[in-house]
């Protein structure tokens, strides 16, 4: 399959991305590389869904390319016809690269594992995506104390007083595939009899400071009514008074305490990843001796 970029069909220099898929992962590498080069520097065209040799030499055949105006990046699983293509683009002088072919040799390498050799791989629909689907499925039916009177089927229960980041964190949790509910805590509710039974493992409580919580409590406020209505829910001793409980209860089950104020939810989330693998590890270890 032939397909130009319409945006620069007048260009005369061209990156041709020659794949037995549909070269998204080398038409990725030539946009990162043209961009640092000005707007008109090159078009690029995808030969794609490539099975043979001999379309490779049909394309040439057909389409008069003047050297030194064009060039090849290759990305193809199959190592034959990767091999195929390389000898056809060394014989006739043709500039590539093969944009594929020196990773897999050094996953090769590193694993001690034969590459599948199958096209697009990448774009696959696997197990994993159906896990990922599943666990933002969880996270819709279970984010901000929904569905916790039964909390028996989370990998990870999150704890928290208002705006301490609980559900932003639930779905980037939610997208690495972990089933995720998330629990808010309010001054004078006992929170869900479910959360006294969960593995304490699974238990994480989230704590900010007093500023940053009223801050971002006063912000979302907004109007003067519901500021007359919600007063003391943004002061600072009544958001000191709910840390101070929210705290006390973490520490009687037995939650890991993760800070997120002034971090990025991706480094809040890793270290809730490393605590649950390090846990499962300390486990494994012992269910072997």
């Amino acid at each position: 399959m032939l397909q130009f970029d319409p945006t620069a069909q007048n260009i005369e220099r061209t990156i041709l991305i020659i794949s037995d898929a549909l070269g998204n992962t080398a038409h990725g590498l030539a946009l990162a590389a043209l961009g640092q080069f000005d707007a008109d520097a090159a078009r690029i065209v995808r030969l794609s869904k490539i099975t043979s040799i001999s379309q490779v030499e049909e394309h040439f055949a057909e389409f008069a390319y003047e050297s030194g105006k064009f060039a090849v990046i290759q990305t193809i699983a199959s190592p034959a016809l990767s091999k195929d293509v390389s000898i056809y683009l060394n014989t006739h002088d043709i500039p590539f690269i093969d944009a594929l072919g020196p990773a897999i040799s050094l996953v090769a390498g590193l694993t001690g594992m034969t590459p599948k050799g199958i096209p697009g791989v990448t774009h696959r629909v696997d197990e994993r995506y159906f896990e990922r689907i599943e666990a933002m499925e969880y996270f819709v039916e279970h984010d901000d104390g929904r569905g916790a009177d039964d909390l028996s089927r989370a990998e990870i229960v999150l704890l928290g007083i208002s705006r301490t980041g609980k559900t932003p964190l639930s779905m980037y949790l939610a997208f690495q595939g972990y089933r995720v509910a998330n629990i808010p805590l309010m001054h004078g509710v006992e929170p869900p009899a479910s959360v006294y039974d969960i593995d304490p493992a699974k238990l994480f409580g989230l704590i900010s400071t007093t500023n940053v919580v009223s801050s971002i409590r006063q912000t979302r406020i907004g109007e003067e009514v519901a500021r007359g209505f919600t007063g003391t829910y943004a002061s600072p001793e009544h958001v000191s008074l709910e840390m101070d409980e929210a705290h006390a209860l973490m520490r009687r089950l037995g939650c890991f305490i993760v800070r997120t104020d002034k971090r990025a939810i991706e480094e809040t989330a890793s270290e809730i990843i490393s605590r649950i693998e390090l846990v499962a590890a300390a486990r494994a270890r012992r269910n072997m001796a």
